[in-house]
């Protein structure tokens, strides 16, 4: 089993938006094994929904998604003054140049590829949330 990561004192709430129910579960279960609290959404409306009400420390975002595309919630997340500050990691299958290129723009901490290796995103998650 992988090292637990701990955040500063406290676990950290990350938020999962995907519309992938395997995805979202698999990322969950591996989330909770390592102490993090974990909330998910389905698309990109109930993701900004849940981040204005939870708060989260970091949120991983799909591009592609019903109702609101992830980019589109990175855009609304950056303009609100409450929450433009939540470390976003793209978690998705889309890497086009233009979208990657987008994201960057919207103040990304990182863009990370599907398929994904779990203990890269464990030390990339760590790593951003210890800066905070």
């Amino acid at each position: 089993m992988l090292g637990l990561f701990k955040f500063k004192k406290k676990t950290a709430t990350i938020l999962v938006v995907d519309d992938e129910p395997d995805l979202i579960s698999t990322v969950k279960t591996r989330l909770e094994w390592n102490e993090f609290k974990v909330e998910t959404a389905a698309d990109g409306q109930e993701g900004l929904e849940k981040a204005s009400s939870l708060r989260p420390d970091l949120i991983l975002l799909d591009c592609n998604m019903p109702e609101m595309s992830g980019l589109e919630m990175l855009d609304h997340l950056r303009q609100s003054s409450e929450l433009k500050n939540i470390p976003v990691i793209m978690l998705t299958a889309v890497f086009a140049p233009n979208d990657i290129a987008a994201a960057k723009e919207l103040g990304i901490s990182d863009y990370i590829t599907k398929p994904f290796d779990f203990s890269q995103l464990l030390e990339k998650i760590s790593q951003i949330l210890d800066k905070r």
